[in-house]
């Protein structure tokens, strides 16, 4: 079990324990939030369990990970942040005729990272979408309502990462 307990200093950073790993993290633009909606920028006080991950080719070498595993692909690879559609909070194929993000940005945060399961495999309308474990900014600058840690960290904690593993954020 992974474990992200908020700074007392600071509810939009913490600290990520893994083991005897203790790795600094950035949190949602909210901190941290047990009623969780679309848009609110909260990180979710949950046991979210690791389901997969993706990442971007020719990033972060040298890491290994026995999460299952994808590839993205530029201008192809979305997800959907559309409380309405049918494909709410899945992987999408880009362009697509509703709200999405994209898998392939250009800054460094999805290099590599791993689908939290935060209203995936029981999906509700507009409790939040697209929860996951990426890289931080260089300043740590609030998420989205992820946890981010820097890519030095996420090369130390990718070979712990297995699927049905638990990241547990507490408050």
């Amino acid at each position: 079990m992974f474990v992200v307990r908020r700074s007392p200093l600071d509810p939009r950073r913490g600290i990520l324990r893994a083991g005897v790993l203790s790795i600094f993290c950035a949190l949602g633009r909210s901190g941290t939030t047990i009623r969780k909606r679309e848009g609110d920028g909260g990180t979710p006080v949950a046991a979210m369990s690791l389901l997969s991950a993706f990442r971007r080719s020719g990033r972060l070498p040298g890491l290994r990970s026995t999460l299952p595993s994808r590839m993205v692909r530029e201008r192809v690879d979305g997800w959907c942040d559309a409380p309405t559609h049918p494909a709410y909070n899945r992987p999408v194929r880009l362009p697509f005729p509703a709200s999405t993000e994209s898998l392939a940005r250009p800054d460094r945060l999805y290099d590599f990272a791993v689908v939290l399961d935060w209203n995936v495999r029981q999906r509700a309308r507009h409790r939040g979408s697209a929860i996951f474990l990426h890289i931080a900014r260089p300043d740590y600058a609030p998420t989205e309502g992820c946890v981010a840690v820097s890519p030095r960290d996420m090369l130390r904690l990718a070979p712990h990462l297995r699927k049905g593993a638990t990241l547990r954020v507490c408050r």
